[in-house]
């Protein structure tokens, strides 16, 4: 399937698409600074540059577009050319990956579609906290433990 666009006009179109501070991310970003949460936004020393990290308890979380990470790609796959089907395989091999390692490394990680924290934004930030409170008290436990042998 032959581009409709010219290539200068998919470049122009191309540029204005944003890699971070989409919508959604701006989103959770406002709810959690409203409720008083600090936390690290695309951590480029972390694995996969997630776009929200909370860098002591070791939770990343991936707030993803639903063309570029392939949400539905096997529906859709058919409808694109070549070049989209690569570049899109990529990005989903690249995810995985990088997921799989943080997770290796003691990791928590989320992942939220774009149109879902959109949907319900809220929702979303209530289940990045719980996991965060989580995190805490495995760090907290992990902290008495070692208090423990230490003395």
């Amino acid at each position: 399937m032959a581009d409709i666009l010219s290539k200068e006009a998919r470049s122009l179109v191309m540029s204005r698409i944003r890699a971070t501070n989409t919508g959604p991310e701006r989103v959770v970003f406002q709810i959690l600074r409203r409720r008083g949460v600090y936390f690290a936004r695309h951590a480029k020393s972390v694995i996969g540059h997630p776009d929200l990290v909370f860098r002591r308890y070791r939770l990343a979380v991936f707030i993803d577009g639903e063309f570029w990470h392939g949400k539905d790609f096997k529906r859709r796959q058919a409808k694109l050319s070549d070049y989209w089907v690569e570049k899109i395989t990529r990005n989903m091999r690249r995810d995985k990956s990088s997921r799989a390692r943080l997770r290796s490394l003691g990791w928590r990680v989320l992942k939220f579609w774009g149109r879902d924290v959109l949907r319900d934004p809220e929702k979303c930030v209530d289940r990045i906290l719980a996991v965060r409170e989580e995190c805490i008290r495995i760090h907290a436990t992990r902290m008495e433990v070692g208090d423990k042998q230490s003395g």
